[in-house]
């Protein structure tokens, strides 16, 4: 059932993609901002607690409801569940409309709207970095978006429905991904959630993520350059300031030929992401040019493609077996 869930979702989501401003998504940036007011406490034990209710709590309910249509209504309206969870928590459009913009900016020679379509992306002081630099960065935080948006949802849902939990790991993992970065961020009201909370928000995220960061690192490196993906992967991840973010970017960089990593944008107090996905330093390869954007939209489908047909054989050898 993963294969098809997966499949029709990626397939809906092209044809009728979802707008980013939608009632679900500000009902859970709400839920997000109501758990950490209501609950947090500024301690640590607190903190968990608040995290569990946050994000476990809206997961365990989409379980309820699966089973509820699977063994009330049975599996097809349970399939029709999933692929409608998977279309909220997984998909390329959820960002893709940014990377177009600014790919179009950049084609027709207009840079300086490419920078502030790249500020309003990221909520980022871009300033007048160069053409090159335009383009490093789109990269990054495209391939990031990727991994989190596609990829990290992939992944959690296809290992849990080996044991019937798929929408709890798609779930969980879109939520978790969601409450680290809000919680990073001052609320409406100016409030910021405590420490302890964006620690413990922190830390299940790493630990979340650290996986699924390398089975994408992995399927870049298989469907790329693989002994150059590998190389980066182990020499240069370190370039980067987040672990499981710097995996994904060097295995990307060895994968096309191409620099990454480098001085961060400044981030402003509403910052969309996590943290700049840039570090210090830049690994080798050929300097980023526009005409690397092709190559990094086929390096994500080839990977997409190669997942699922993975999935689609272990779908038939269990259906054969």
């Amino acid at each position: 059932m993963s294969f098809f869930a997966i499949l029709l979702a990626l397939v809906l989501e092209q044809a009728r993609p979802l707008n980013p401003v939608n009632v679900i998504y500000t009902t859970m940036n709400r839920w997000i901002a109501w758990g950490a007011r209501t609950f947090d406490a500024g301690v640590q034990h607190q903190a968990w607690i608040t995290w569990g209710i946050t994000v476990v709590g809206p997961a365990l309910l989409t379980m309820v409801v699966h089973w509820s249509l699977e063994w009330g209504l049975g599996w097809l309206f349970a399939v029709v569940w999933n692929v409608a969870l998977l279309y909220l928590t997984l998909g390329f459009r959820q960002f893709s409309h940014h990377f177009t913009a600014i790919r179009e900016a950049l084609e027709n020679g207009d840079e300086n709207q490419a920078r502030e379509k790249l500020a309003e992306w990221q909520q980022v002081q871009v300033g007048q970095i160069p053409r090159s630099e335009i383009v490093r960065h789109v990269i990054e935080y495209s391939m990031i978006a990727a991994h989190r948006h596609v990829f990290g949802v992939f992944f959690w849902y296809t290992a849990l429905s080996i044991v019937g939990l798929g929408p709890l790991g798609a779930v969980v993992y879109r939520l978790t991904e969601l409450a680290q970065r809000r919680w990073q961020e001052p609320a409406a009201d100016g409030a910021l959630a405590s420490e302890a909370l964006r620690s413990v928000a922190s830390r299940a995220w790493l630990a979340l993520d650290w996986l699924p960061s390398r089975m994408t690192a992995l399927g870049f490196a298989i469907v790329g350059s693989f002994e150059d993906a590998m190389d980066g992967w182990r020499n240069h991840a370190q370039n980067f300031p987040e672990d499981n973010d710097g995996v994904i970017l060097a295995a990307t960089a060895g994968a096309i030929n191409i620099r990454l990593g480098g001085a961060p944008l400044q981030a402003t107090q509403q910052d969309e992401e996590a943290v700049p996905p840039s570090g210090g330093s830049s690994t080798p390869g050929r300097t980023p040019e526009v005409a690397h954007f092709a190559q990094v939209v086929g390096l994500v489908w080839r990977t997409v493609i190669m997942w699922l047909v993975l999935v689609a054989l272990l779908t038939m050898a269990n259906l054969l077996g």
